[in-house]
């Protein structure tokens, strides 16, 4: 079963992976960057899984750049907490 499969599964795996960034020493810069890219390739190559993540999509694909970014700090923000 993927991560993608799962949003609960989804969140914890995002969280440990910017834990570890943040552990080697990325900025929250390229940490942003690094989660626009995320988020756009998602947006582009991957079909959602779940109701959250179609929710997602069909913001993202509605969305400016500008807004895609602060989407992609928003997912940032929830899985630090």
């Amino acid at each position: 079963m993927s991560v993608l499969d799962n949003w609960k599964q989804w969140e914890d795996f995002l969280g440990e992976r910017l834990q570890q960034a943040k552990n080697e020493g990325m900025s929250e810069g390229a940490i942003s960057s690094l989660a626009y890219q995320i988020g756009d390739y998602l947006a582009k190559q991957v079909e959602p899984k779940n109701e959250q993540e179609r929710i997602l999509a069909d913001m993202w694909s509605v969305a400016s750049k500008e807004e895609q970014q602060a989407i992609a700090n928003i997912m940032v923000k929830l899985v630090q907490h």
